[in-house]
């Protein structure tokens, strides 16, 4: 059993692979024997984590890309299969909230910010779709791979402020069950598509919200522990498990799919 879980000789992407959680991905991956492609726009972090897994004794590269960047994403994706061959999965880790999609308890909400609403829908739903486009045309000439989103607990429940980022990740939902569909009716089971629904874990994009110049929780953090029945937010390396089993071919009957890994808020009616 422990074999179907092996990434070994399978070389995956990992897009925001300079963030927090990205670098949780990274080293699962690397822990599995895998190849991984280092994916975000800060290239010291990239570089950085690229040589930090090579150290290790694991292979990396690091990609510098914008993943709303066409031309960028495609020389990402040849630079990997320069190095690795083939691609053989993709995590879809970019996405995040930005301030300007951020709505506060004073705004007026038919006065909204539309155009930062839309960067936040690019940055999570198109970063997505269009990452997914680029390496998985490449993935697809394997005939074997699989590619993880990742979705988040305000797609499931309505989260105040964050409006731009609930309406990406939300729609990174349906895409995730759609497209899944679509792989399995064209290619069968070559390549399928599934995603990771975090709870909350404390990252450079919801610090400021969460927590306090001090490190202590905000209203808004505290109100989270109370409705998180573990009363603790996640440690990224809790991630680790349920990626590597939707990488690997311990997953390969798992298609559309939706996995969602939060302490039990999402369970919890505050009762």
């Amino acid at each position: 059993m422990p074999e179907t879980f092996s990434l070994k000789n399978k070389s995956i992407v990992v897009t925001g692979g300079t963030g927090i959680l990205g670098k949780a991905f990274i080293e699962a991956i690397a822990e599995q024997g895998g190849n991984i492609g280092i994916l975000g726009r800060n290239k010291i972090v990239a570089e950085e984590r690229a040589h930090a897994v090579v150290q290790s004794g694991g292979n990396a590269i690091s990609l510098i890309a914008d993943v709303t960047n066409e031309k960028e994403l495609t020389a990402a994706k040849e630079s990997m299969v320069s190095k690795f061959g083939t691609i053989d999965g993709l995590v879809n880790g970019a996405g995040g909230n930005i301030d300007e999609a951020i709505i506060q308890p004073d705004d007026d909400i038919f006065s909204l910010d539309l155009h930062g609403l839309d960067e936040a829908v690019k940055l999570n739903l198109w970063g997505t779709i269009l990452s997914t486009q680029v390496f998985g045309r490449a993935i697809i000439q394997n005939k074997a791979g699989s590619i993880v989103n990742i979705s988040s607990v305000c797609s499931a429940r309505a989260l105040t402020r964050v409006l731009g980022y609930s309406l990406g990740k939300s729609a990174i939902d349906c895409y995730t069950r759609w497209m899944a569909v679509e792989l399995a009716n064209r290619y069968g089971d070559a390549l399928r598509m599934n995603a990771i629904m975090p709870g909350f874990f404390l990252t450079e994009q919801n610090r400021t919200l969460l927590t306090n110049p001090d490190g202590s929780f905000t209203e808004r953090g505290r109100l989270i522990i109370q409705n998180t029945p573990y009363k603790r937010m996640g440690n990224p390396d809790e991630l680790k498990g349920c990626l590597i089993w939707l990488l690997s071919d311990a997953s390969k009957f798992v298609n559309g799919t939706i996995v969602t890994v939060d302490g039990g808020f999402n369970a919890f009616s505050g009762v």
